[in-house]
């Protein structure tokens, strides 16, 4: 689904300054973003997503912008985050699943002393529904994040180390913002911004991925920081401020209208699915709502820029119901968002292409009307220029495609 906002006063630019803001969303939005930021890429003339102005990130969407401003095309992430075409940097969903032992060991340390104090106190008030009050203390067992996020962290400060690539926001050519929150203040951190750009890129995403409840807390210093959507969900204000013309927007997340959906099955009704279903629609709902309130503020605050948003269409059960940690699922997904994203640039090609133009860029029709194109077949490209190893991998994915 293709969103455009034009500015209510605009004009043309000598110097275009174009920025890119990536929301969340877990795997689901980094692999979504991929095939939308590739179809994008390869459609618009003019447009080199590592060359930008501003890159904004958060959560997943931190990672994107990251790479994007280290160099790493679409395609390039494909490589290294679908195929696993990296023997050096192999990521796979283990990587994020890694029980956090220590805050667990952290948490239980301290059980056998709290559980004494709840006990005593009771004791000391044995009345009616003193129980109760002696036991909320027992909240401070429950561990703060499920699983160790500081494999992630550590994968990322190589890949960021290696092949001219960048860890340090201070030494890369373009203007990287990583957003996270900080906990205990309840408010927005900006890393990469000047007082926040000594900490390394792979130490902020870090945070900027941290969900409450999945992922510990990130402690930096003395603050400690979790995932950056919890109070906005693009921060794409961040790319205005910085004075950008033309804002590329992408939002993973929406609600799923299963009313809207071609065809009507047991799974679509949500509550077959149990909580995690209610759960992901109550959260995407929440997210979008939060984002469209941002973009109409936009228009009001930033007349002269341009805006351009991506997401899923809302009657998409594929974005809804896919198995992301699935090899084939990931593959098909991420065709599925380029191949979507073409159709809708498609669709709205007569007013986008004036949008474009006052900032240097044109739609290429001729690759849009391409059926032979697909992110697949960019990938085969990326694999050829980088070399024989990768350009072996190929057939051994399909075979393993094949037993999946």
């Amino acid at each position: 689904m293709l969103t455009l906002q034009p500015a209510s006063r605009p004009q043309h630019y000598r110097r275009p300054r174009i920025a890119i803001a990536l929301a969340g969303g877990g795997p689901l939005g980094a692999f979504y973003e991929l095939g939308a930021l590739q179809a994008l890429a390869e459609c618009v003339d003019g447009l080199d997503l590592t060359a930008l102005d501003t890159y904004v990130g958060v959560s997943s969407g931190a990672l994107i912008a990251a790479s994007l401003a280290n160099g790493l095309t679409p395609a390039d992430m494909g490589v290294l985050l679908i195929e696993n075409g990296s023997t050096e940097h192999p990521l796979t969903p283990g990587l994020f699943l890694q029980p956090a032992l220590a805050e667990f060991a952290s948490r239980l340390k301290g059980a056998p002393a709290l559980i004494a104090a709840v006990v005593r106190q009771y004791l000391d008030s044995p009345r009616p529904g003193a129980w109760a009050a002696a036991a909320e203390p027992l909240g401070r067992l429950l561990p703060t994040g499920l699983f160790d996020n500081a494999p992630f962290e550590r994968y990322l400060r190589r890949m960021y180390s290696e092949g001219g690539r960048s860890n340090d926001f201070r030494t890369l050519a373009k203007r990287l913002y990583v957003i996270a929150t900080d906990l205990d203040g309840g408010s927005e951190v900006r890393f990469g911004a000047p007082g926040q750009d000594s900490i390394p890129i792979s130490k902020a995403i870090q945070a900027s991925t941290a969900l409450p409840g999945l992922y510990p807390p990130v402690r930096i210093g003395t603050r400690t920081y979790v995932d950056g959507a919890l109070l906005r969900t693009m921060h794409a204000s961040v790319a205005l401020e910085q004075h950008a013309s033309l804002v590329l927007c992408v939002n993973p997340l929406v609600p799923y209208d299963a009313y809207a959906a071609s065809s009507a099955s047991p799974r679509q009704m949500l509550t077959e699915g149990g909580l995690p279903l209610v759960m992901s629609q109550t959260f995407r709902a929440l997210i979008r709502s939060r984002m469209q309130i941002g973009m109409n503020s936009y228009r009001r605050s930033y007349p002269r820029a341009d805006m351009l948003l991506l997401e899923p269409d809302r009657s998409d059960g594929e974005m809804f119901f896919v198995n992301i940690f699935k090899y084939s699922d990931r593959r098909r997904l991420v065709e599925h968002c380029y191949a979507r994203t073409r159709a809708d640039l498609a669709r709205h090609a007569k007013q986008l292409a004036p949008l474009l133009a006052r900032h240097g860029l044109r739609l290429r029709r001729e690759v849009l009307n391409d059926p032979e194109r697909s992110f697949r077949s960019a990938m085969a490209l990326r694999r050829r220029r980088l070399g024989p190893p990768l350009g072996r991998l190929e057939a051994a994915l399909d075979r393993l495609d094949a037993l999946t």
